[in-house]
């Protein structure tokens, strides 16, 4: 009656944990790692089941081994002893087998569940179609709970069968320890309810204090990354900020410490204290038994198995609620792992979308307005601009025009706030955007230089490239750094970083190199020139970081690349775009000025006055007046 009441309380806190969020965490959790390993998960079960029923056996049989041993008619009872002694003998081995099986099982399943968890988080991540969560704080917080919990996923199959295991003890040992005194039993069973609620009001406690510390522990991150790669180390050194740097670093990393040491000093007051009544429950059944057996009331059996009941009842109900307190703990943060891999695109999906015509008339933007987010002031403000199909259009204008915000709206790295983008009448909104992609080749200003091997790095632009090194090497030679590469230690495979080595057996032996930044720009180039055969080309600041020579080849190429092509150049230098079909002035995000380089001249605009003022840079003479700012007439 004593353990069906305990079991029925324990019972009605896990429904509640059913019923509450849990439910909707555990389940694809649970659901993820019986797909990574369900035949490990099931001998782990297996395994767990022996090391649970095997003690209460052993506890059984050295009962009765002592009791035939110490009772009247030894003599007779020596013939049961042999078959005793090796049934306890087997049980020992089963244990210890099944102790050693579970090991391994649960590190299996948990490395498989690791790798499952890890590629379903950031398959998750990479299908987020735009860019406006990774702008987020509270997401980025979230991420980085879920790539925890993602490291370990298993935690909750082990606190599961953790609990299941000290389950079975329990029911085996609370009836052997009922048999001998139905008072204790109560008082055990009972000692535990106080420490599962107070176990489960902490659990809640250290949850949210890791969610409150996350922001904390970025920062922190943030400055160590900035301390421990080559990106900052110039300027560190240069600047001497390694000690202002660290200084926060460490700041950082006190506040989270501060945080995590008043939880753990709050956990050890309260469960120190569960500890030492355990004990004193323990050590009152102790002298209970003791005096029993001098007034010959338990015989030396009894007291054998009462204290093996006693230790074993008290341990495995502390496993019992520690491992419900840790699944309901596991199930907090997993949320945030759930949270992410079920997270809604953050750019609306077409219920039925369309198919994506090749261009043929050209891209038409429609009264677009554009800030990202309803705190920020207006980017583009009723923007209305045309690029004809197989034209180049030039986007000039000075910084905060609009310019690069135009570019991530033709990628649909985000949706216009109100109007429209048309591609050949047909609304991008209504296409996949991995569909709408596939047809653009670009080259960002702010490209990235990835830490792998220069056959690597440029076939990122269209990764069907990389097993043939003839067109890696052509789009090479168009960027013009096809002999930079080639003259690398290891040719193409060179590793474009001294942080990994491009072979494994290396042994430390780095063969790694770093580029300029104008090689790198020939190497984003060559990306672009990868995808040289898509409907619309997007050239952000193509030549930046490029000397004149350089710039006046690249742009060489990439005239001949434009050719009969629809192409978009953004850039702030004049002299770069005056050969495009159309210049664009964009200015207070809408369109100030429109024409060929001639035509804008001839007005005597903003555009004019403009470039002459760059032009006037590679004379002796500079005009005294500064150019005036873009301004939007009419």
């Amino acid at each position: 009656t004593l353990l069906g009441a305990f079991l029925a309380g324990y019972i009605a806190f896990l429904s509640r944990l059913v019923r509450s969020e849990s439910l909707v965490v555990g389940v694809p959790v649970a659901g993820m790692v019986w797909r990574a390993a369900r035949g490990h998960v099931l001998g782990y079960v297996a395994a767990t089941v022996v090391t649970a029923a095997a003690p209460v056996a052993m506890a059984w049989l050295t009962r009765e081994v002592l009791d035939r041993v110490a009772g009247p008619g030894r003599a007779g009872a020596a013939a049961g002893l042999l078959s005793l002694a090796l049934a306890l003998a087997a049980a020992g081995a089963a244990l210890a087998v099944a102790v050693r099986a579970a090991e391994y099982l649960r590190s299996e399943v948990d490395r498989r569940a690791a790798l499952r968890g890890k590629d379903e988080l950031f398959a998750a991540v990479s299908s987020l179609p735009g860019l406006a969560r990774f702008e987020s704080p509270a997401f980025l917080d979230r991420l980085r709970l879920g790539v925890l919990s993602a490291a370990n996923p298993g935690r909750l199959v082990d606190t599961a069968l953790a609990g299941v295991r000290s389950g079975l003890t329990v029911a085996g040992f609370v009836g052997s320890l009922a048999l001998i005194s139905p008072a204790f039993t109560g008082v055990v069973l009972a000692s535990a309810v106080p420490a599962l609620l107070i176990e489960l009001r902490l659990s809640r406690q250290r949850t949210g204090m890791l969610w409150r510390i996350g922001p904390v522990e970025r920062r922190g991150l943030f400055y160590s990354n900035l301390l421990s790669t080559v990106d900052a180390a110039k300027e560190i050194r240069l600047f001497d900020l390694g000690g202002f740097l660290r200084g926060r670093m460490l700041d950082e990393q006190r506040t989270a410490d501060a945080a995590r040491r008043r939880m753990d000093r709050r956990e050890l007051l309260v469960q120190g204290g569960l500890a030492g009544s355990s004990a004193v429950v323990a050590g009152a059944g102790l002298v209970w038994a003791i005096l029993a057996a001098g007034d010959g009331r338990l015989g030396v059996g009894d007291v054998s198995m009462f204290v093996a009941a006693m230790a074993g009842v008290q341990a495995s109900l502390g496993t019992v609620v520690s491992a419900g307190v840790m699944a309901y703990e596991h199930l907090l943060t997993f949320h945030h792992y759930v949270a992410v891999v079920t997270a809604e695109p953050d750019l609306p999906v077409p219920a039925s979308p369309r198919p994506l015509p090749p261009l043929r008339r050209g891209i038409e933007l429609r009264d677009v307005w554009f800030r990202y987010s309803p705190d920020h002031p207006w980017v583009l403000r009723g923007l209305n601009l045309t690029i004809p199909c197989g034209q180049t259009v030039a986007l000039v204008g000075r910084n905060g025009g609009g310019k690069s915000t135009l570019v991530k709206l033709l990628c649909r790295f985000y949706d216009p706030t109100r109007g429209e983008i048309r591609w050949d009448g047909v609304d991008i909104r209504d296409v996949p955007p991995a569909q709408l992609r596939a047809r653009i080749g670009a080259v960002f200003q702010d490209f990235v230089s990835y830490e792998l091997t220069a056959t690597e790095n440029i076939a990122v632009g269209d990764l069907s490239a990389a097993a043939d090194p003839r067109r890696v090497a052509d789009a090479a030679r168009e960027a013009g750094v096809h002999d930079a590469l080639s003259a690398l230690p290891r040719g193409y495979r060179t590793m474009l970083s001294r942080a990994f080595d491009a072979d494994p057996e290396g042994a430390g032996s780095s063969t790694g190199v770093l580029l300029s930044g104008g090689q790198w720009q020939r190497v984003a180039l060559a990306r672009a020139f990868l995808r040289r055969d898509r409907d619309l080309l997007i050239l952000d600041e193509p030549s930046a970081g490029l000397d004149p020579e350089a710039e006046h080849q690249v742009h060489t190429h990439l005239r001949t690349l434009r050719t009969g092509r629809t192409s978009l150049v953004v850039s702030h230098r004049l002299g770069a775009v005056r050969d495009a079909d159309r210049i664009v002035v964009l200015a207070d995000g809408v369109v100030a000025e429109e024409g060929t380089h001639a035509e804008l001249v001839a007005a005597d605009g903003g555009y004019a006055r403009l470039f002459a003022r760059q032009a006037a840079g590679y004379r002796d003479t500079v005009p005294a007046e500064p150019a005036e700012p873009f301004r939007v007439h009419g």
